[in-house]
Order: structure tokens, then C-alpha cells, then sequence
């Protein structure tokens, strides 16, 4: 029943990163990517830091009772992960389709064992990569080589989807150890609000009428993307192993592509499409691999 729940959780998970693409994109007419990270994930700290407080604040003594200083490092780790992930994820929707942003944000997934082998020298599965291999040859698809501006936008995309993996890595690490995923949903989110407060400050006009416009794109993005999803995402992976959830998560391109399709009415050419599918297939195989050989 635990995993049946957790795959659940990963599940819609994924729907909501999906569809927030949207609010995502549509939500900077008329203020910066900072700002509204700022305010997102700010709205989603105050969303999940009660439920924090009411759940988990006797579960936490005793986790930082165990070993203060690494879940410390973790958190922050996690926190400054999905600034630097979601940071570039919002500058680029100014510059590429929403279609675009979600399929090669899923390049992490094949990038985790990449990273995993530097890091904590973990033997890489040879099906990455083909799957590597696929994933670039659907980048190529997908974008749009003669538009220059389209071309800047996928390029940070790329660059973070390598901070999304640090972000999934630290996150599978820290949630074995310590049993409140709550408290860390509201940390790493108050994080990345602050973080965004202040560029948003030094580089954007931060105007309350400005921000008040884009208020129902706010909320979606704060409390069910910043807050919900992150806690859903942290309980899925504290039940599922990695490759399961890896392939769940994969299919976050796919529901935002259906949403830009019938919200945005941004309908991809068929090499656009054949770019989304062998990226998606690079994904799957780089997962569904280890399994079938070891069945």
C-alpha cells in the first residue's frame, strides 16, 4: 500500500511540474523570473512550513539530535540546487518554448549516474550511454538551430538540468536518513525564495501591483509546484527506488507539452516531436535497462 501511495505521489507529482511550466511561462508578463520565483517559493514556504511544524517538529529533535551538522550540509545543498535549477529554468522560458524547457529539463535523469560516478565513484550502467546518445540527438530535434534566441534558452535549460540532478541526488540521500519531508520542503523553499529576493532586487523592478497581476499563476506554481510537489516528490522517493520514480518524473515533459499544446496553443513541427520522443525514449531505456537485465 506504501508504494502503491509513493507511486501515486510520484505521479502526480509530475503532473503539477508539468502543467506549472505553464503558469510558469505565463505568469512574467508583467514581472521578472526572479520576482516570481521569489514570491513562488516564498508561497510555498508558508504552505508546507505549518504542516512542518505540526507533523514533524518531535521527529526533527531527534534528527538533529543524531547528527546536526550533516543534515545541515544536505539542506542547504538541496536549497542552493534548486535555486540555481529553477533559477534557469524560469530565465529560459523567456527565450524557448514551454515544450522545449520541460523536455530538456529531463535530461537529469540520465545525468544522476553521470554524476553519481564523480562524485561517490558509483559504477555507471552502460545503457547510459545510448541513452545519452538519444537525449542528444532529441536536443537536436527539438531545438530550433536558426533561431539564435531559442538556441540561449535551451542551452540554460540544459545547464539546469545538472543542477536538477544534484538537486534529486542530495534529496535521495538526505530523506534515508532523516524522516521529515515537510521540514525539508519549507527549508529548501525559503531558500530559493531568499536567494531570488535578493537578485530579483539588484536586477528586476519589484513592483506589488505588478505582482499581484500574476496571482493565480503564483499560486499554482507556489503552493501545489514550489510546495506540494517538492513534498510529494521527497515522500515518493523515501518509498520508491530510483529508477521507477526516474521514469515517472521522465513524463513531466509530456504533460507540459499537452498543457502548452491545448493552454498555449504552442504546437510543435514533427522533428520538434520526434526531438521529444527519442529524448523521452533516452530517458526510459536509461532506466528500464538495469531492471530488464537483472530479470
Amino acid at each position: 500500500m506504501t508504494k502503491t501511495a509513493s507511486l501515486l505521489s510520484a505521479l502526480l507529482c509530475t503532473f503539477i511540474w508539468g502543467t506549472t511550466f505553464i503558469a510558469q511561462d505565463t505568469g512574467m508578463d508583467d514581472i521578472g523570473p526572479f520576482t516570481f520565483n521569489a514570491v513562488r517559493f516564498f508561497v510555498g514556504f508558508v504552505a508546507v512550513a505549518p504542516l512542518a511544524f505540526i507533523f514533524e517538529r518531535a521527529e526533527l529533535k531527534k534528527s538533529l539530535k543524531k547528527d546536526k551538522k550533516t543534515f545541515v550540509n544536505l539542506v542547504i545543498l538541496i536549497g542552493l540546487s534548486l535555486f540555481l535549477g529553477s533559477s534557469l529554468q524560469q530565465v529560459s522560458l523567456l527565450y524557448t518554448d514551454v515544450a522545449n524547457a520541460a523536455f530538456f529539463t529531463i535530461f537529469y535523469v540520465p545525468m544522476v549516474p553521470i554524476i553519481m560516478f564523480f562524485i561517490y565513484k558509483k559504477p555507471i550502467h552502460w545503457s547510459i550511454w545510448p541513452s545519452v546518445f538519444l537525449c542528444v540527438l532529441g536536443g537536436y530535434l527539438l531545438t530550433n538551430f536558426y533561431n539564435a534566441t531559442v538556441r540561449i534558452g535551451d542551452t540554460l535549460v540544459i545547464i539546469c538540468a545538472l543542477f536538477w540532478s544534484t538537486h534529486i541526488i542530495f534529496t535521495g540521500i538526505i530523506i534515508k536518513n532523516y524522516n521529515v519531508p515537510l521540514t525539508i520542503g519549507a527549508i529548501q523553499t525559503i531558500i530559493v525564495s531568499l536567494l531570488s529576493l535578493s537578485l530579483g532586487l539588484i536586477f528586476e523592478d519589484f513592483i506589488l501591483v505588478n505582482i499581484l497581476k500574476e496571482k493565480f499563476q503564483i499560486l499554482y506554481a507556489g503552493v501545489l509546484s514550489g510546495g506540494l510537489a517538492f513534498v510529494l516528490q521527497i515522500y515518493a522517493q523515501k518509498n520508491i527506488s530510483p529508477a521507477p520514480s526516474a521514469i515517472i518524473f521522465s513524463l513531466e515533459g509530456v504533460f507540459a507539452t499537452i498543457a502548452a499544446w491545448i493552454l498555449l496553443s504552442q504546437v510543435l513541427d514533427i522533428n520538434n516531436l520526434f526531438g521529444c520522443l527519442f529524448i523521452l525514449f533516452g530517458v526510459l531505456f536509461s532506466q528500464l535497462a538495469p531492471i530488464i537485465k537483472k530479470d
